[in-house]
């Protein structure tokens, strides 16, 4: 049952980590076109969204780090493998995201003071190259599994930032042109900045969320504990844990209270039910404890486990 599942994320796995590389080449290049072209037309516009695309740079390079790591076959040191490494690089993304966000809004200010020259035409075109380069990346990634893969959908969020950044560039290149407003170049980049720090604390926040190891949030909890007490044989569950290895990849462990008088075969059968029931769920990781009615257990963890909840199974 499980077998199927693997191969899946195997498979997606590896669509994820091509997307990456090549998403990564286009952008590193890109990256230095425009920040030397930020420094040479004076634009902060051009020059955020190259800072901008250099933590996509380096975004991009610590994902496919982590996928090349998250490879790395399970050993007696780290019994899951390097898996959860992808979501370390969604925790350092989503940092990074906020702190260039900061520094964008100081340097901004700056600018609102004291608005200096800037070479509008070279801006503008530098900018209009920039967003087609993003929506062309932003369109590899979104191929990809960005729903589920929190590294991937970090990576994403980076470059829809640049890609909103550089249509910002462009709008201020042409008010400077027509209008001669020197303040529209430090207002796109606030702009820029504002997309940038709220898609920083959103990636933030679910990695943070998996570290934790929190409730996935594709899984129902309450659904979970009715599907398996539904099961002819289950009296009832307690300490049920539910969390996230890694993107896409959901483990549950529980203590399930039985009939006494179920065989091995039987034990085995009523195991391969619950299996199957959580797959469809979402839950592909399963370990389940089997117990009779007499064992001795403790209904605290399990109230722990859902936050303070009154279920008590």
């Amino acid at each position: 049952m499980n077998m199927g599942h693997d191969h899946g994320h195997d498979h997606t796995h590896g669509a994820n980590k091509k997307a990456l590389l090549i998403s990564f080449i286009i952008i590193t290049g890109y990256m230095i076109v425009e920040a030397i072209g930020g420094f040479v037309t004076n634009s902060l516009a051009l020059l955020s969204d190259a800072g901008h695309m250099l933590s996509d740079s380096v975004s991009l390079g610590i994902g496919l780090l982590a996928f090349t790591l998250g490879e790395k076959v399970a050993d007696y040191s780290k019994t899951y493998g390097y898996k959860r490494f992808e979501i370390l690089a969604a925790v350092f993304n989503g940092v990074t995201l906020v702190l260039i966000s900061l520094y964008i809004f100081y340097e901004a200010y700056h600018r609102f003071m004291e608005p200096p020259e800037v070479a509008s035409t070279g801006m503008l075109v530098i900018a209009t190259i920039g967003l087609v380069v993003n929506i062309i990346v932003a369109w590899i990634l979104m191929r990809g599994d960005t729903e589920e893969n929190l590294n991937l959908r970090a990576a994403f969020l980076h470059v829809l930032g640049d890609l909103l950044g550089s249509a910002g560039a462009i709008l201020a290149a042409l008010f400077i042109i027509f209008f001669d407003w020197g303040w529209a170049d430090p207002a796109a980049s606030v702009i820029v900045a504002l997309l940038v720090l709220i898609s920083g604390w959103r990636v933030t926040k679910d990695a943070v969320h998996v570290l934790m190891e929190g409730t996935p949030k594709n899984v129902d909890l309450k659904d979970v504990i009715a599907a398996i007490e539904r099961i002819e044989g289950i009296e009832r569950i307690h300490d049920l844990h539910v969390w996230s290895i890694t993107s896409g990849q959901n483990a549950l462990s529980c203590h399930a209270v039985v009939c006494d008088e179920l065989t091995i075969r039987e034990s085995q059968e009523l195991l391969r039910k619950i299996e199957q029931e959580l797959a469809h769920k979402g839950i592909g990781h399963v370990t389940i404890q089997l117990e009779s009615s007499d064992h001795p257990h403790d209904d605290s963890l399990m109230c722990e486990g859902n936050g303070g909840s009154s279920h008590h199974h």
